[in-house]
């Protein structure tokens, strides 16, 4: 057997290839959306890619089934309950797909979503002890799925969470303890709130371990699961209509457009978005005008979705050669409205400073004094709410990353404010978003909350 798994670290993504030596014949499961990796690995390994398999209609970005489908040949395979706009092939529950030696038994595990199924892999189809299950939503590791992001579709969180405890007590957890659990998800995904950092676990260690599945029965359990959600990223329910869509392919090794100054301005001013990809520390010393700030060394694309519609043409502003990745990640999320590049933007910003701005960027103790100075002084925390256990600032506001272009009009845009996140990421996100839409004075804290927590009153850092 071939297993290999992939992981998207910016989109704490996991995407698998399962292949049977013997005959060459390989499944991709829950493809990302530049699929160049599964090919090239599948050449290399004399494998033909037979089936793309979904585990469900995925939120948080859009799949690469229509690329792999389109390069491959192969169908795109989703459980019973889906409902696509091209053509799918449903798996029943219990049906098993024979590769060879190597065999895949699908299993029905409504509750993230009604579709959702999970993938339990045998090595050789007589073994006793599965290899490994691809739980995809429905099992992670250190928690389960949430159930109220198909809400908006009319689906109950509480009729899901319900059917998420059956699917987990019913048709996972009655694997053997020792079958490797492989999720489609990992830490910092908005698909869960308490996901760990480890990408595979078992089935016996979720058991002992999982805070979901140690519930004492079903209504605690949905209890648990329902509440406590960190905010849904705005661009989710986008994602999830466009993987269920018939839509353009990515390209994704041809780089976007460059484009003119005015070129640029111009899309600007017509409701584009300057999206200036440089690190916070770049930004802040220089950039457009009403330019927002996600910088590529993070989760850029998940927050850029927080902070851009997918309508909005886009202008991507960075460092030389970073076009294509923009263009890719972007694409991942299914942001594919992308006009082009702006060429040469340095030279922009020194032929023209009457167009440059600079961001405030404040220490903890700067912090401090201002806050001392300032009585009316507004601080905002886009931190997710499980992230405030760590401590607040005092008298601060908690408006998170992904819902703060909506509550935009609950702050003044005259009183002097500060964005603050837990390391200085998100903050200057936040900073650019409220100064692109008129907020004259606004600062991000370098650091963000750890900054603060590690000084102590008298200034000092330790």
């Amino acid at each position: 057997m071939i297993f290999r798994q992939y992981y998207l670290g910016c989109l704490s993504q996991a995407s698998y290839l399962i292949g049977d030596q013997s005959t060459g014949r390989a499944v991709v499961v829950d493809p990302q959306r530049d699929v160049s990796g599964y090919l090239a690995d599948a050449a290399h390994e004399q494998l033909t890619i037979e089936r793309i398999i979904e585990t469900h209609f995925h939120a948080d970005f859009v799949s690469g089934h229509l690329e792999l489908a389109d390069q491959t040949g192969a169908p795109i395979c989703y459980g019973e309950a889906a409902d696509a706009e091209f053509a799918i092939e449903r798996l029943r529950d219990g049906e098993r797909i024979a590769l060879g030696e190597v065999e895949i038994e699908v299993r029905a595990t409504p509750g993230h979503t009604p579709e959702s199924i999970s993938l339990v892999v045998y090595e050789r189809a007589g073994d006793p002890v599965p290899y490994a299950v691809l739980s995809g939503d429905t099992l992670f590791i250190g928690d389960v799925g949430r159930p109220d992001l198909a809400s908006s579709e009319g689906a109950s969180p509480e009729v899901l969470a319900r059917q998420l405890y059956h699917s987990l007590q019913e048709k996972l957890l009655t694997l053997p303890d020792a079958t490797r659990v492989y999720p489609a998800h990992g830490a910092g995904s908005a698909c869960g709130k308490n996901l760990s950092t480890e990408t595979t676990s078992t089935i016996g260690e979720q058991r002992r371990r999982n805070y979901a599945l140690r519930a004492a029965d079903e209504a605690e359990f949905v209890a648990l699961v329902t509440r406590d959600q960190p905010a849904q990223p705005p661009y989710f329910s986008f994602s999830a209509r466009r993987n269920r869509q018939q839509h353009s392919l990515l390209g994704e090794h041809r780089p976007p457009e460059a484009l003119s100054l005015e070129r640029a301005l111009a899309l600007n001013r017509d409701g584009g978005v300057l999206l200036d990809t440089r690190s916070p520390a770049d930004f802040a010393a220089g950039h457009l005008r009403g330019s927002l700030n996600v910088g590529l060394e993070g989760r850029f694309a998940e927050y850029a979705g927080d902070v851009i519609t997918p309508d909005q043409p886009i202008v991507l502003v960075g460092d030389t050669a970073t076009e294509l990745e923009g263009k890719v990640r972007l694409a991942r999320i299914g942001f594919d409205n992308l006009a082009g590049y702006l060429d040469q933007p340095m030279r922009a910003l020194l032929e023209h400073p009457e167009l440059a701005q600079v961001g405030s960027r404040l220490t903890a103790l700067d912090l401090v004094h201002r806050m001392e100075q300032i009585p009316d002084l507004i601080i905002v925390d886009v931190r997710n709410p499980g992230e405030l256990e760590r401590g607040v600032i005092p008298g601060s506001r908690h408006i998170p990353l992904a819902v703060l272009a909506s509550r935009l009009d609950t702050l003044d845009p005259s009183r002097p404010t500060v964005v603050h996140c837990a390391g200085g990421y998100r903050s200057s996100i936040g900073a650019s978003l409220l100064r692109a839409h008129g907020f004259s004075d606004v600062s991000d804290l370098v650091g963000g909350y750890e900054a603060w927590a590690r000084m102590d009153l008298n200034g000092s850092q330790g």
